[in-house]
């Protein structure tokens, strides 16, 4: 499996630097979302193991989580190769299957899937971060501006981050 992380841009560090309190969550989300599939897998994976347990009682006392015990369970049954191809569609947002079935979940339930998904990866059961992984510099400064930001803007930026993965197959 090949994970890059090229990045020679700085224009997220002009965005960083010029980022005001009341639209933080705007513009981590914006520079999020212009990171490559491949960062912001990594982005939300060091956010869960270097966060993950003051996101846990949000993510999962909140949600539904059986709702979405079925896409874990077909995730655990496939190959390495097969699992991260589906990480990488629902962080592309291409319509597969499996993405328009995780596009239905309400957006609690999607962000204990990713809670969820990431122990697995944990316990081994899921595909692991590469051990010599580098994250891009771009990713690091997504990384460090949601550790910087308060628990309540946590919470939001992984909410309508988990919330724009997927397919929505009803919409138009």
């Amino acid at each position: 499996m090949t994970f890059t992380s090229d990045s020679t841009s700085t224009r997220f560090s002009q965005t960083f630097n010029n980022i005001q309190t009341g639209d933080a969550v705007a513009s981590t989300i914006a520079v999020f979302q212009s990171l490559s599939v491949d960062d912001k897998l990594a982005v939300l994976w060091y956010a869960y193991t270097e966060m993950g347990r003051s996101i846990t009682p949000a993510a999962t006392g909140a949600a539904r989580l059986q709702l979405a015990e079925g896409l874990l369970i077909q995730i655990k049954q496939m190959s390495h190769a097969e699992q991260l191809q589906v990480m990488r569609d629902l962080a592309a947002k291409t319509n597969t299957q499996f993405s328009r079935s995780y596009g239905i979940l309400s957006t609690n339930t999607k962000l204990a899937f990713w809670y969820e998904l990431s122990e697995l990866m944990v316990k081994g059961f899921v595909v692991p971060m590469p051990a010599n992984y580098t994250i891009s510099r771009d990713g690091a400064q997504v990384l460090e501006t949601i550790k910087a930001l308060d628990f309540g803007q946590q919470i939001t930026v992984f909410r309508r981050i988990a919330a724009d993965m997927g397919v929505d197959p009803l919409a138009d």
